[in-house]
């Protein structure tokens, strides 16, 4: 049985745009084997202006088209990285899954946009890829997102359920995983972007590492109050964001800490807020994605859902690499014509396959 077992290489670049995550399993599109070596590779300041200058565009220009050979090149140069650290040669692989750049993202109009070059890479690299795994979901009427719901499902295969699997990156999203396996999942609202976006503004910094900025800094809870009363969060599953949808402006008048602090726990009230579209309510909350990484945010996430938190590392997953992996995981499962969303996690009418496959 392990011949149906595929070596695949898994590549995702988030909407905060801070580098490449590259990651190897051993899969079938159902259960994992195995996980290989991982490496994250950062975008050079110069290469993240140009893919952020393509942001929202709809149709195609030269921004994009310079983006997308950036964004391509810059994968290649990620996996060659990857490869001459872990000592596996590219073209060894059986497949690649590659996310792409996301720069437009608008389910409602059926249409979403990740740029990059599956046929570039897959010649570059010698080997398959699998690329575009979201337009087949959103032309259908699917949200698009989130896709690593199904990955979760297989991660989560021996864990007490319900449980909720939350991924905090630009915008955070939530996998709900019942007792029988069924999936619901959605965006739950934003994830580190405001707080990103208010650290880069206010404090010349491109993040609030390890919380320290929120610690400093007192929430201003009637803010927060306000925010939770966004349409967004009682708006019914399925539901997926931009990462422009929330932005930073609720702080506004805030001292820098304090607006850190409030825009964290605003981040923390959106995931606790998602609790009320559970189909059951869930004994725990694994955390994983750069979120996880930071313990104010944490320790506020804790609070606001009254719940047992564990961050992926707790349960022995590495939640650094854990996207990379789904979209290595995802492209097995595009191959042998899998789904790879369903009417739970995206709200498209019948669980859907997707993905353009490139020969090297």
């Amino acid at each position: 049985m392990a011949s149906s077992f595929l070596r695949a290489l898994g590549l995702m670049s988030g909407t905060s745009v801070d580098g490449v995550d590259v990651a190897l399993i051993e899969t079938d599109g159902e259960r994992v084997a195995a996980f290989g070596p991982t490496l994250t590779v950062p975008y050079p300041d110069e290469a993240r202006r140009i893919i952020r200058a393509a942001f929202g565009a709809t149709a195609e220009t030269e921004a994009t088209r310079t983006a997308e050979q950036v964004v391509t090149e810059m994968h290649v140069a990620a996996v060659r990285a990857w490869a001459g650290k872990a000592g596996i040669a590219p073209d060894t692989l059986d497949l690649v899954g590659f996310h792409g750049q996301t720069i437009t993202h608008q389910p409602d109009r059926h249409f979403t946009w990740q740029i990059g070059d599956g046929a570039a890479l897959a010649r570059a690299l010698g080997v398959r890829v699998v690329n575009d795994l979201r337009t087949a979901d959103v032309a259908a009427g699917g949200q698009g997102a989130p896709l690593v719901p199904v990955y979760h499902a297989a991660l989560a295969a021996d864990l007490t359920r319900p449980l909720a699997v939350v991924n905090i990156g630009g915008v955070g999203n939530v996998t709900w995983i019942g007792a029988d396996g069924a999936l619901l999942a959605f965006d739950t609202g934003p994830g580190n972007g405001p707080i990103d976006d208010w650290c880069a503004r206010r404090a010349g910094q491109r993040y609030d590492k390890d919380g320290a900025l929120a610690a400093a800094g007192k929430v201003d809870r009637g803010r927060v109050e306000r925010f939770a009363e966004h349409r967004y969060f009682a708006k019914v599953p399925p539901k997926s964001l931009d990462r422009g949808d929330f932005n930073d402006a609720w702080a506004e008048g805030l001292s820098v800490a304090d607006g850190a602090a409030t825009l964290t726990r605003g981040t923390a009230r959106a995931i606790a807020l998602a609790a009320k579209h559970f189909p059951a309510p869930v004994s725990q909350w694994v955390i994983c994605g750069g979120g996880a990484r930071n313990p104010t945010l944490l320790r506020a996430i804790a609070e606001e859902t009254r719940g047992k938190v564990l961050t992926a590392e707790d349960l022995g997953w590495d939640g650094d690499a854990l996207e990379a992996q789904a979209f290595a995981f995802l492209a097995v499962r595009s191959l042998r014509g899998l789904p790879l969303t369903f009417p739970g996690t995206t709200g498209a009418p019948r669980p859907m396959t997707g993905g353009r496959l490139s020969q090297p």
